[in-house]
């Protein structure tokens, strides 16, 4: 698994398939730019920053699924 699909499988893990209106999940983008690692999703105009490593990008995933923002 490489770290793009360990990330996905995180977002999976940490809001389970309940958490997923409609294909919120689905059409999360995520990847890895020179600034770091972001999520893209489907209605927002411009994707998050989650982070430079993948541990960081897990807590902000967690962090962001706590607060509802799109991902619940």
């Amino acid at each position: 698994m490489n770290d793009k699909e360990e990330l996905i499988a995180y977002l999976y893990e940490i809001i389970g398939t309940e958490g997923c209106c409609g294909a919120t999940c689905e059409e999360a983008d995520i990847f890895k730019d020179p600034d770091g690692w972001k999520i893209f999703l489907e209605g927002f105009l411009e994707p998050w920053n989650l982070g430079s490593t993948v541990e960081e990008a897990k807590r902000s995933i967690r962090e962001y699924a706590q607060m509802g923002f799109g991902l619940s």
